[in-house]
Order: C-alpha cells, then structure tokens, then sequence
C-alpha cells in the first residue's frame, strides 16, 4: 500500500519534443549564418582597377566620343561659352573613365588623377585645367576636344 495515494511521480514527456526544440535551435542557428554570408563584403584586391565585364568598351568610346564632338559644335556656333565647353569636355572625359573602369573620376582633382594608375586621362585633364579655370586667355575649344578625343580613342 501506497503511504500517499495523491501523490504521482513525474510524467515522461515525448521525446518528439527534444526533436522539435533541436530543430528550431538549427533553423536560428542556420538563419544567423545565412545572413552573415550574404552580407559579408566582397574581398576586394588592391591591384589596378579592372573594367567591369559587361562594359562595351567599343560602344562606350563611341559615345564619348559623339558627346564631346556635340560640345565642340555648339562652341563653334556660338551656342555655348568656351569656359563652360571645356568643363563639359573635362566631365564628359572624367565621365568615360568611370564608366570604362570603375573609378569615379568625376569627383577627383587632377592631382588625384595622376596618383591614380589613370595616366592618359591625367594628362588630358591637366591640359584642360588652365581651360576651365585659369584667368589668362583660352585655348580653342577644338583643340580641348581633339585632345580629349584622342584620350578616348586610345583608352584600351
């Protein structure tokens, strides 16, 4: 005979339920490494910058160079002052190196250009600076462009 008969001993849970807590522990677990991988930055080389793989490099020169023979025409018929035709071909030049490799060179100083492994378009630039932003008097638009044209066309 029992001393106590209120009293029972624990019930035995069902061992469904450990499977079930595991489970959720994997799928927190599991969440928690999936958006630690797919916010991860991507490893980045500190070698030269390299152009994009679905750039047209022949089409993209095509274009920059149909831009800038636009800002000389409108300079030659009077349509737009010298100083602002150079600025427009010196954004137009810094606009081509951003899109054929990647570097945002519409937002560097010439000085920046040129520490940059940019060599063709730093010198196109620095020959449009006294251009854009000297006080003495300009150099023909044409010769801007023709210059800055030439930097298109021999980017590789």
């Amino acid at each position: 005979m029992q001393a106590d008969p209120g009293f029972y001993g624990p019930l035995p849970y069902n061992p469904a339920w450990v499977w079930c807590g595991a489970a959720i522990l994997a799928l927190v677990a599991g969440w928690y490494a999936y958006l630690w991988w797919s916010t991860r930055a991507a490893p980045t080389s500190p070698a030269a910058p390299t152009r994009p793989a679905l750039t047209d490099l022949p089409a993209l020169k095509a274009a920059y160079l149909q831009r800038i023979q636009d800002v000389d025409r409108d300079a030659a018929a009077g349509t737009l002052e010298a100083r602002a035709a150079h600025q427009q071909i010196s954004m137009l030049l810094r606009g081509f190196v951003r899109d054929a490799t990647g570097v945002d060179a519409t937002r560097m100083t010439q000085q920046d250009l040129a520490q940059h492994p940019l060599p063709a378009a730093a010198d196109a630039v620095e020959a449009l600076y006294p251009a854009e932003f000297g006080p003495g008097p300009l150099p023909s638009v044409g010769a801007s462009a023709a210059r800055a044209a030439a930097a298109v066309r021999t980017w590789n």
